[in-house]
């Protein structure tokens, strides 16, 4: 066994909290908080996450206000989700693992105001393909007292995720939601200081992730997840994501996590594998969703085939940018690929469908070079995020009964 591989199973720190190894699970929407509370299924998943070995598990998703989910059944953060949140770090704590959790905002993607009558903010005026499911197709721009307001939101939940017992909390700054709305040129429209240059568009995001490091004070690890591409002309470029993740570290992120692709614009770019389209179509239940999918499906989910470490290329120079932490996403699922990720200087590596299909995978891969996870990227997991069991694998459905 090489000292490459050693690392990947030796424990690290971030800003004070000691890991036990260098794999994370990845943030995911697991559709196990009915109404927005966190149930005993969540819990039961990320346990056994823990028992499996992982250093630090991750709570997604994590909505800085009501307003800043999908839906109702997404939570968000506030007094009346703090008991079932501490008793589930509690949970995992009684593992070894550490808990972290996604903090995001929907901004345009959300329906939520819809449901009140409004409709959903971001940064400019624009089609919002969400909002469209239940009548509200058109996002309204933020003034400049409404970006300062949601500042303050993204600070306030930050601070009590500290207070509820996380031990870290990723920001999302990717995948089209909320913040990479205004980091992106096709989706930031705005003439002002939030607007044009990519040093405007990073006002806002730079804005957020001072607020909540304010919120959660000097010795607490922030993770920070960016889309180094949106995948689709016109929008975030791998070159742009260089001066994202400088921008970020100068502003005081611990742990960068090279990410790419969007929700709403090119999602299997960031999964590989198997099409979703199908799936969603299967599983949807809006009829306004189900109609979209069949008519704009073959441009928006495009087909990539699975590849081991697929995103390695361009994670790679944001590694040799950065002096900060860099956490590697995409496409990890062998003992090969963690030693290579190791060699390479990653600091950690998130899993996913790797994880729900082998949660023991921390264990069995430790001292094993030679382990192969053996999902089979089929992503019908990623299909059952609205199914009232919510995601699992597919092919071994009992891992987190």
């Amino acid at each position: 066994m090489s000292a490459d591989y050693d690392k990947c199973f030796s424990p690290a720190q971030v800003r004070g909290l000691t890991l036990r190894n260098r794999l994370i699970k990845a943030a995911t929407f697991e559709g196990k908080t009915p109404g927005g509370v966190p149930g005993e299924a969540l819990t039961r998943l990320h346990r056994r996450m823990g028992e499996g070995g992982v250093a630090l598990t991750n709570i997604g998703y994590c909505a800085a206000e009501s307003d800043g989910r999908i839906d109702d059944n997404m939570m968000y953060m506030h007094e009346g989700v703090r008991a079932p949140l501490e008793h589930l770090i509690r949970e995992v704590h009684a593992t070894g693992a550490a808990v972290m959790g996604q903090l995001g905002h929907a901004g345009t993607f959300t329906k939520n105001p819809l449901f009140k009558g409004k409709s959903p903010l971001g940064p400019s005026r624009a089609f919002s393909p969400i909002g469209l499911t239940v009548g509200r197709a058109i996002s309204t721009a933020m003034t400049s007292a409404q970006i300062k307001e949601r500042v303050g939101v993204f600070g306030d939940a930050a601070r009590f995720m500290k207070s509820v017992g996380f031990d870290a909390i990723e920001v999302h700054f990717g995948h089209g939601y909320g913040i990479s709305q205004f980091i992106s040129p096709l989706t930031n429209k705005r003439k002002d200081a939030y607007g044009g240059t990519l040093h405007n568009r990073m006002r806002f995001p730079l804005e957020v992730l001072a607020a909540v490091r304010a919120a959660v004070g000097d010795d607490f690890p922030l993770f920070g997840k960016i889309s180094m591409t949106d995948g689709v002309p016109g929008g975030v470029t791998y070159e742009d994501s260089l001066e994202i993740a400088t921008l970020l570290e100068r502003g005081g992120l611990d742990v960068i996590i090279c990410s790419g692709g969007t929700s709403s614009f090119n999602p299997m770019l960031l999964f590989r594998g198997t099409n979703i389209r199908d799936g969603i179509m299967r599983t949807q239940k809006s009829p306004f969703m189900k109609l979209g999918v069949k008519l704009a499906g073959g441009m928006l989910f495009k087909d990539y085939p699975y590849e081991e470490l697929f995103f390695l290329e361009h994670s790679r120079r944001i590694r040799e940018r950065v002096s900060c932490g860099v956490c590697y996403v995409g496409g990890a699922a062998t003992g090969a690929s963690f030693e290579t990720l190791m060699r390479e200087g990653f600091d950690f590596v998130q899993l996913g469908r790797a994880l729900l299909f082998d949660p023991d995978l921390p264990k069995n891969a430790a001292g094993n070079p030679g382990y192969v996870n053996g999902c089979s990227h089929c992503n019908e997991c990623a299909v059952l995020i609205e199914d009232p069991d919510g995601i699992r694998c597919v092919e071994r459905p009992d891992n987190f009964v």
